[in-house]
């Protein structure tokens, strides 16, 4: 009886395991970390523009060779440069745009009243456009919907 009961378990494990979803975004986020691990240090950042129509923050920035999960979610000040989508008049046209970024953290943080949260303020000096199809670097498809209001840090 424990021998049929050792293979009942086997099997089942061997089907459950069989089923196990595969990460179709692995091969190209394997591919994109290691891009970043190539990029030139500098004094500039990368960005990428997450429009959500509820919101007011820009998108994430990171510094050159770091990835994504060390990204920070920003409040972008225009004063001296206008966002790209703002320059166009197209608010939110660029969304999930990959930028080169000149520019600087103030060292201020700025309320956005619908997240209810504080976020970090960068003064845009320069915005260029790397990609606009980048790999994905979220965790839920859904984030990529400017409808959607979940705002979850990307993936590494």
């Amino acid at each position: 009886m424990t021998l049929l009961i050792r293979l009942l378990f086997l099997s089942v494990f061997a089907v459950l395991t069989a089923c196990q979803s595969i990460d179709p975004d692995a091969p190209a986020r394997a591919t994109r970390q290691q891009a970043i691990t190539q990029e030139h240090s500098g004094n500039y950042f990368i960005g990428r523009r997450m429009y959500k129509t509820d919101y007011k923050m820009w998108g994430w920035i990171r510094k050159p060779g770091q990835q994504w999960n060390t990204a920070q979610l920003v409040m972008l000040n225009e004063h001296k440069c206008l966002a790209p989508d703002r320059q166009q008049n197209k608010l939110g046209s660029d969304h999930n745009y990959e930028y080169h970024l000149d520019g600087y953290f103030s060292g201020q943080q700025v309320y956005e009243p619908a997240s209810d949260t504080f976020y970090p303020e960068f003064i845009l000096l320069k915005a260029t456009v790397l990609s606009k199809s980048p790999t994905n670097i979220y965790r839920y498809k859904e984030e990529l919907d400017p409808k959607y209001r979940l705002l979850t840090p990307p993936l590494g």
